[in-house]
């Protein structure tokens, strides 16, 4: 009797006009395109692809290296209380005259903000033709956290579920608001008008789709299957 087929599924949301690169790039990692929907700004891309069989020596394995794990996890409880035992003896010792480790100054590398001209992968991924590139869920893992900077618009924006006060922002990375093309698919999610902290000369009374923004966010998680890119407002300056 043959094997039945198992298959893994994957949707994936694709900016209009960049579907067939996406397809492509699927169907180049093993998968199958079993439904495509559009939408006004994006299209919806349903994949499928065969499960791969775990060999029954890797089960094995694996159920030998979490008994290995039980019993370095229980020597290492072990030895923690007898620490904990001899640390609570009293002691005359003095105390060391060794200075403590002074902070980072303001200055250093962890304050500083990641940008198109002081970073090259930024500069790369904001010029990514794809906004399901791999790419970006590796610069968001390395750099979840940190503080980046870009000159964009705001690609589409509406009401946060029955809010009417908190909306969603998709961000695009150039000037071109709703008909903005590649780039990553930034995204404020649930985020009042007043969380954007607008900045600025002249600082407009209501925001829309198609204003012009130098953003200043920290990075947050990239969900690889609607592809965006996820960040939270820090300043947003009116240009």
């Amino acid at each position: 009797m043959a094997d039945v087929i198992r298959y893994e599924h994957k949707t994936v949301q694709a900016v209009r006009g960049t579907d067939g690169l996406v397809i492509s790039k699927m169907q180049k990692d093993g998968w199958e395109l079993v439904g495509q929907t559009q939408g006004m700004l994006r299209s919806t891309l349903d994949f499928r692809r065969p499960k791969k069989p775990v060999p029954r020596l890797l089960i094995g394995a694996a159920a030998g290296g979490f008994v290995v794990l039980a019993i370095i996890i229980g020597v290492a409880a072990a030895l923690e209380d007898e620490d904990e035992k001899e640390s609570s003896k009293p002691t005359t010792a003095t105390a060391s005259a060794e200075p403590s480790a002074t902070p980072a100054p303001a200055g250093s590398a962890a304050a500083k903000v990641i940008t198109a001209g002081t970073d090259a992968e930024f500069a790369a991924l904001l010029k990514t033709p794809d906004s399901c590139d791999s790419s970006i869920s590796d610069f968001a893992t390395k750099h979840m956290g940190k503080t980046i900077a870009f000159d964009g618009s705001i690609v589409h924006m509406a009401p946060h579920g029955d809010y009417n006060t908190r909306y969603d922002f998709l961000l695009g990375p150039d000037d071109q608001g709703p008909k903005t093309e590649g780039g990553p698919a930034f995204k404020y999610e649930d985020t009042n008008t007043l969380d954007l902290k607008l900045t600025g000369r002249s600082i407009p009374e209501t925001v829309r789709a198609g204003d012009k923004f130098r953003f200043v966010a920290e990075v947050g998680e990239f969900n690889a299957k609607q592809c965006l890119f996820f960040l939270n407002p820090v300043s947003t300056e009116v240009r």
